[in-house]
C-alpha cells in the first residue's frame, strides 16, 4: 500500500490529520452508500433511482492498474558467515503495483484523465474498461503541482463523460463519486458538495479542491465526481481522516473539472504545463481590512506587494489594489489568484479587473515565465539576500503590532539559509535599523555587502540575531 500523509496539529492538541493520496490495493470490503434524494441548481434527482443517470456515466469510468519501480534504495541485509551474522549494504530497486481510476473524456482519441501521482513512476499502465476489455495505455503528460495526468488508449466503441462547469457548483449540490475503491470496480457513492475552494492543505502545489461527503477511498484516485446531470465536475484525489486506518469519515477532495480541463489542454498540446507569473503578493480581505480601507465588501484579493519589473508592475497594478476578477473569473480569495494565474500559459495576456480608490478599472498584463521572473529577481537581489523571497509584514500578533519583512521562502543553497534564516522568519531590523519594507532591507544590504546583522522574530520563540556574511 502506498500512502502519502499530511500531519497537522490543531489548536495545539495532539490531533493528527492524515491526508491519503489513493493509489493502492487492499482486500478490505466496501459498502456503497444509499443515494439520497436531492435537488441541484441544474437537475432534479429522481424519487427512486440514480440508475438512468449512472448508465450514461459508468462506461466512461475505468480501472487503472500501474506497475513500476521506485527510486533505488540502499538497505542492510544480514548474512551468515561461519556462525557469525554480518550486515551487508545492497542497492535495491523496489517494485510496486497499484490500482486507481480514470475518466474517459474523449472517446474518439481515447483520452483519459487521472491523477499525476498515479502514473508518475509507472512503467506499465493497464486500463480495464466497463465491458471488461483490457489494454495498455501510454502517458501523454502529467503535472504534479495540480496532480492531473492524461493517458491514452487505442480502442473503439468508447464512452466519454461530458465535462461540466465546476464554477457553477454550489455547496449543497448533489454529487456522485465513481471509481474503483479497494479494487471494487465501478463503485458508486453519493452525497453533496460540502465546501468549495479548499486550499492550504499541503496536498498539492496548487489547491482549489471541491470537498464532498460522498465516500472516497483508496483506489478512487483519478475517478469521477459527477453532478446530477452526469457531468464531470471533479477528479477525485484525496480524503482527510483522523488516522491511516480510519477510512473515509466524510471528507473527500476532488480537483475541479475546470482546473483539470485547463491542465489537460496544455498537456495534450505541449506535453507539459508551462506556468506563468503575474508578480503580486496578495492577501484575503478581512472584515477589519474592508472597514479600515473603506472597501464595499470582503470579496477579492488585496495586493500587498508588487514585484518590481514583473508583469503586474508593467501593467500598472499597485499595492492596495483589490483584484476582483481575472479573465472574467471572479476572485473571492487570495489563493484563487495563484490558482487562476497558474493555469495561464506564459506569453498570454490576461485582463485583471481591479478596485482602486473606489473606482473599477481593468489592466492588461502579459504573463511571463515564472523561471524568467525568478532569475530576474535573483539578479536584482543583493548578494547576501540572494535566494530569498520576501514580503512586507504588518500584522497584529498577540495584541502587538509587528512590522518588518517576512521571508516567504529561503533557498537551501543561499547564504541566508547557511547562516540560519528560515521561511516564516520576520526580519525586524538590519544593522540595528528598523526595516518595514523589502525596499528598506535591500537598501541596507547594499551598504553592507560583506556582513549584515539581522534581528529576527521566529514564531512565538521571541527574537534572535543572525549575521549574514560571505
Amino acid at each position: 500500500m502506498k500512502l502519502m500523509k499530511l500531519i497537522k496539529l490543531i489548536n495545539n492538541k495532539s490531533v493528527i490529520l492524515f491526508v491519503l493520496l489513493f493509489c493502492c490495493i487492499t482486500s478490505s470490503s466496501f459498502a456503497v452508500n444509499a443515494p439520497p434524494v436531492a435537488n441541484t441548481n441544474s437537475a432534479t434527482v429522481g424519487n427512486s433511482s440514480l440508475a438512468p443517470m449512472l448508465q450514461k456515466v459508468l462506461p466512461g469510468v475505468v480501472n487503472v492498474l500501474v506497475r513500476g519501480e521506485l527510486p533505488m534504495q540502499t538497505v542492510a541485509i544480514e548474512e551468515q558467515h561461519d556462525a557469525q551474522k554480518r550486515k551487508r549494504m545492497v542497492d535495491i530497486v523496489p517494485k510496486f503495483e497499484d490500482m486507481a481510476s480514470g475518466v474517459i473524456v474523449d472517446a474518439n482519441s481515447g483520452l483519459i484523465l487521472t491523477n499525476a501521482h498515479v502514473v508518475k513512476d509507472a512503467k506499465t499502465i493497464t486500463v480495464t474498461l466497463d465491458d471488461g476489455r483490457r489494454m495498455q495505455a501510454r502517458v501523454i503528460g502529467f503535472d504534479l503541482p495540480s496532480d492531473i495526468a492524461v493517458i491514452q488508449i487505442k480502442a473503439k466503441h468508447l464512452f466519454a463523460v461530458n465535462l461540466g462547469d465546476s464554477d457553477k457548483m454550489k455547496v449543497g449540490d448533489f454529487v456522485a463519486a465513481i471509481g474503483n475503491p479497494f479494487g471494487l470496480q465501478q463503485t458508486v457513492t453519493s452525497g453533496i458538495i460540502s465546501g468549495l475552494e479548499r486550499s492550504n492543505l499541503g496536498i498539492e502545489g496548487y489547491e482549489n479542491f471541491i470537498q464532498t461527503d460522498a465516500s472516497i477511498n483508496p483506489g478512487n484516485s483519478g475517478g469521477a465526481l459527477v453532478n446530477a446531470s452526469g457531468e464531470l465536475i471533479g477528479i477525485n484525489t484525496a480524503l482527510i481522516a483522523p488516522s491511516p486506518i480510519a477510512g473515509n469519515v466524510g471528507i473527500g477532495l476532488a480537483i475541479p473539472s475546470n482546473m483539470a480541463k485547463s491542465v489537460m489542454i496544455q498537456l495534450i498540446k505541449y506535453g507539459k504545463v508551462e506556468r506563468g507569473m503575474l508578480g503580486v503578493l496578495v492577501q484575503n480581505v478581512t472584515p477589519a481590512l474592508a472597514d479600515a480601507m473603506k472597501l464595499p465588501s470582503t470579496d477579492g484579493a488585496l495586493v500587498s506587494q508588487v514585484v518590481p519589473g514583473s508583469p503586474a508592475a508593467k501593467a500598472d497594478i499597485k499595492s492596495k489594489d483589490v483584484i476582483l476578477a481575472i479573465d472574467n473569473t471572479p476572485i473571492h480569495s487570495a489563493p484563487q489568484v495563484s490558482n487562476v494565474v497558474s493555469l495561464v500559459r506564459a506569453g498570454t495576456k490576461i485582463d485583471v479587473k481591479l478596485l482602486r480608490s473606489g473606482k473599477i478599472m481593468n489592466k492588461m498584463a502579459l504573463i511571463e515565465k515564472s523561471e524568467k521572473l525568478q532569475k530576474q529577481l535573483m539578479t536584482q537581489s543583493t548578494s547576501l539576500l540572494a535566494g530569498l523571497r520576501l514580503k512586507n509584514f504588518d500584522q497584529l500578533v498577540n495584541n502587538q503590532n509587528i512590522k518588518g519583512v517576512e521571508a516567504l521562502s529561503v533557498d537551501d543553497a543561499s547564504i541566508a539559509y547557511s547562516c540560519g534564516l528560515r521561511a516564516g522568519d520576520i526580519i525586524l531590523s538590519a544593522q540595528d535599523k528598523p526595516v518595514i519594507s523589502t525596499n528598506q532591507l535591500e537598501e541596507v544590504a547594499k551598504r553592507y555587502p560583506n556582513q549584515l546583522l539581522l534581528e529576527v522574530r521566529r514564531g512565538n520563540l521571541g527574537t534572535a540575531f543572525l549575521v549574514l556574511e560571505q
